[in-house]
């Protein structure tokens, strides 16, 4: 079978989908034949959206096919109409759901401007009715996500030689945060540092060190590689391609999230014993105790709501503002001289605002040659995977029906955001920013609105703020504490590894892998009858759980590695070729 020279003239963007998809997946699992197109477009799948994944079953769900009008005239950048007709007559199989990555604008890509758009008024004004809401979850939002944003500066300024720190984090995830809450699709959805865009960091600083080349140029194209593969890739309606990944795969990245929050949490605490003097391990008790004492009391004032004690509105505030009592208290009483004699150590941050070494801002991205630039769009495909897996993930567990958010989702606006994001911090050399499940699932959850409900002893969800008021106020702060260095440096980093502790525990929750897990030693008799356990048997579930618990300590592992750590993209990819 042959393509018609008209179409392998035109551009190439379209097929970047299709890569990835390559990329992440092996041969057997895709169905390879004798020839390419027919192999690699011979997969049959249902058509409908790929984020309508009924989170009760591992599989995705089956819904109408997507149907054309019949005088739509396709107009594709690459595979003509014809070439679709001819692989549809020789295979008898159906390939209507690739087209929209055909169209310089998917339909799909259409559908979510149009359906956002509807609403898009509403998600400023629903913010500014609901300021009960609102003012508790900026507060506590607020140090959620400033935590993460200085823990990892300092953590990137240790493994890139002080070339990127923590004015830069606090600076871009100021700065792209507003901007993804004015233009995204998902405003519930938060975009932050994430532990696995570090690693990405880290191992290209090791590889341009390790060949003398300068690291902030091949940065920027990097980063201006990616964000034109992930933009084409958004308005191409790609999301699509995440439908093969099932919920086998959203556990087990959820819980290397979460399982990351909580090591690096301990690795901090850990750090106080190993640098204090063997004689005297007084200051890292303290420190032990004030990260215990901050991730414990949060615990328990976020969960007060389903006590018995007081009514429904003072338990709510305090689930609402406890948080931010508890880290403003824990932070003064550190200051007291009580406390201070035994000098727990403090955030570090400089005192005046400036980019670390004193560089300009704008990265000097003529200074390598030509070949250098082509080149840097080989580690930017592993990057857009990277990202591709991380931001979709991150949104559809936001979008999980359970949440019973109204508003309607819109992945692909979701992803031509963050692709234009990381162009403009690629230039000025600032830290990738990334989907945040930790981030955005305390988002959600701080604007839940639940109830008791006495029958079944659990709390039931009412309704959702849906408002991009939050994000943009709580990502403006954040972007304004350059101008609050001085004080930040008062904070605790004990207290910040509690705050670590909480958000990694808090993303188990849900997490039927994880539970699973727990439930492996629980006795038979005392699990509910639809427990998977008790319906599958033990020894069935024991294999499928042992399956996951393998996958996730070989992506920690590959993870862990420096020299490993810039192709830990692709070894996520291959957790749908497992599940397949």
């Amino acid at each position: 079978m042959t393509i018609s020279s008209k179409a392998c003239k035109r551009p190439l963007w379209c097929w970047v989908g299709l890569a990835l998809l390559a990329m992440s997946s092996t041969p057997s699992c895709l169905g390879f034949h004798s020839t390419f197109p027919t192999s690699l477009l011979g997969i049959k799948i249902s058509h409908g959206h790929p984020m309508s994944t009924d989170f009760s079953t591992d599989r995705p769900s089956k819904t109408n096919k997507l149907k054309l009008e019949p005088k739509q005239r396709w107009k594709p950048l690459l595979i003509t109409k014809t070439f679709f007709e001819r692989l549809e007559s020789r295979s008898g199989k159906d390939y209507s759901w690739i087209r929209p990555l055909t169209q310089p604008v998917s339909e799909l890509m259409k559908q979510d401007v149009i359906r956002r758009s509807k609403v898009y008024v509403s998600d400023w004004t629903d913010g500014f009715k609901n300021l009960k809401k609102v003012v508790p979850a900026i507060l506590f939002l607020y140090f959620a996500c400033l935590s993460p944003a200085i823990s990892f500066g300092t953590i990137a300024s240790q493994l890139t030689n002080d070339s990127i720190g923590v004015v830069e984090f606090l600076l871009s995830a100021g700065t792209s945060g507003m901007a993804y809450a004015l233009f995204c699709g998902q405003p519930m959805a938060f975009i932050a540092p994430t532990g696995l865009t570090l690693a990405f960091i880290s191992g290209l600083y090791r590889f341009c060190s390790l060949n003398n080349a300068p690291f902030f140029p091949i940065y920027a194209w990097v980063g201006l590689w990616t964000s034109f593969f992930f933009t084409l890739l958004g308005l191409g309606g790609s999301s699509t391609l995440i439908r093969f990944c099932t919920r086998f795969t959203d556990e087990i990245f959820n819980a290397l999230l979460s399982l990351n929050f909580i090591y690096e949490a301990l690795a901090s605490l850990r750090r106080n014993f190993a640098q204090a003097d063997p004689m005297n391990l007084t200051t890292p008790f303290v420190a032990l105790g004030m990260a215990l004492t901050t991730f414990w009391s949060t615990m328990k004032v976020t969960a007060f709501e389903k006590s018995r004690f007081l009514n429904q509105k003072i338990r709510t505030i305090v689930k609402d503002f406890g948080p931010v009592v508890i880290f403003v208290t824990m932070s003064f009483l550190n200051t007291l001289p009580l406390f201070k004699k035994y000098a727990v150590q403090t955030l570090s941050v400089p005192d005046t605002f400036q980019l670390a070494g004193g560089r300009p801002f704008l990265v000097p991205i003529n200074s390598i040659p030509l070949k250098v630039k082509l080149l840097c769009s080989l580690p930017a495909v592993l990057l857009t995977a990277l990202f591709y897996m991380d931001q979709n993930i991150s949104v559809r567990v936001v979008n999980n029906p359970d949440n019973k958010l109204k508003k309607g989702a819109a992945y692909n606006l979701d992803m031509v955001a963050l692709g234009l994001i990381t162009g403009v911090l690629s230039i000025f050399g600032l830290p990738w920013m990334c989907g945040a499940t930790v981030q955005s699932m305390n988002h959600v959850r701080a604007m839940t609105d639940t109830k008791f409900n006495p029958e079944t002893e659990e709390s039931e969800i009412v309704g959702v703020v849906e408002t991009r008021l939050t994000g943009f106020v709580i990502h403006g702060l954040i972007a304004s504490s350059l101008l609050l260095l001085p004080y930040i440096r008062l904070v605790p980093i004990p207290v910040v590894s509690g705050v670590f502790l909480f958000l990694g525990r808090k993303l188990m929750s849900g997490n039927s892998f994880l539970q699973r897990v727990r439930d492996s030693f629980v006795e038979s008799e005392r699990l509910p009858e639809d427990h998977p356990i008790q319906t599958l048997g033990r020894k069935r579930m024991g294999i499928f759980t042992g399956i996951q618990v393998l996958c996730l300590g070989g992506l920690w592992t590959f993870k862990s590695n420096p020299s490993t750590a810039i192709f830990f993209p692709s070894v996520i990819g291959l957790l749908m070729a497992i599940r397949a």
